[in-house]
């Protein structure tokens, strides 16, 4: 004889009631994940860029150390420049240094550029972005060079 009710056994993800271990599936109880200051620095300085309007990140000095550090043969372009970030376990504050384009309205891309940053940073990290300061160092004109331009010039 069969027994027609079906019998159900326990999700492996859920624990059985009354059980006192942990279930399988929830990991977020088995460790501790930290995240450094310069991943978010890293997510927010790509984040930053990608806003139409924005010509370069950083101050006149970080902006030149940076192009000649640059030229450094194996070195890689910083996306970190003019981008700093204070993490705490589970809040995130920036502060970006910002050159625009001349024409863009300053306030329009520093509201673009604080809501891309804080999207990116807490989608890919789970950190809540308590704030994103956003200095506006120097505005390029359009006959301008870029300042790598004229540092390429000058070695030539």
């Amino acid at each position: 004889m069969s027994d027609s009710t079906a019998r159900t056994k326990p999700e492996p993800d859920r624990p059985n009631p009354g059980s006192k271990t942990p279930p399988r599936g929830d990991a977020g109880g088995r460790g501790r994940t930290t995240i450094a200051d310069g991943v978010v620095e890293k997510i927010a300085g790509l984040a930053a860029r990608d806003v139409v309007g924005v010509h370069a990140l950083g101050t006149g000095f970080s902006r030149t150390f940076g192009a000649v550090r640059d030229r450094v043969p194996g070195s890689a372009k910083s996306v970190t420049r003019g981008v700093k970030a204070e993490v705490g376990e589970t809040q995130t504050a920036l502060d970006l240094d910002l050159v625009v384009d001349y024409g863009v309205s300053i306030v329009d891309v520093a509201n673009a550029v604080r809501e891309n940053v804080i999207a990116a940073v807490e989608r890919m990290t789970g950190l809540e972005v308590v704030e994103v300061n956003i200095a506006i160092g120097d505005v390029k004109l359009p006959d301008e060079e870029d300042d790598e331009d004229e540092r390429e010039q000058r070695v030539q």
